[in-house]
């Protein structure tokens, strides 16, 4: 028998502005390059999903986020590994969001990101933020 995928435990910000969401588009060099997904990034050791929150954003956007608002934890299995994603809502961050990783970024409406490319562990998120789901 297979042992399983290991977990790896991922933060994620749905930074919102006038009715829209920011979303990034992953660099290439890394895995799944031209996939878009949400802001954000995996806990360090001894970290809170909160402050990991706050230093994701701040080392991929450049911006700091203000009174993160958890929403929901999700998991999702790819083929070698899995993921435990913890979803939060920013409705206020200080700065300008800037791609500081060489992604792109795009502010994007709920009904206009279904049609984009997302990973797999975040389409679901998209659906549901379509459908009014926040």
């Amino acid at each position: 028998m297979k042992p399983p995928a290991p977990c790896l435990d991922v933060v994620a910000a749905i930074l919102w502005r006038g009715g829209r969401f920011l979303a990034v588009r992953r660099p290439p060099g890394k895995p799944m390059a031209g996939m878009w997904e949400f802001p954000g990034g995996k806990l360090e050791p001894g970290e809170t999903p909160v402050d990991a929150l706050v230093r994701e954003i701040r080392e991929e956007l450049g911006v700091i986020p203000c009174c993160p608002v958890f929403w929901k934890e999700t998991t999702h299995a790819y083929p070698n590994l899995r993921v435990r994603l913890v979803f939060f809502h920013v409705r206020e961050f200080v700065g300008d969001p800037a791609p500081m990783e060489g992604q792109k970024l795009a502010w994007l409406t709920p009904d206009e990101a279904v049609a984009y490319p997302f990973l797999e562990a975040d389409t679901d998120i998209v659906r549901e933020l379509g459908r009014g789901v926040s």
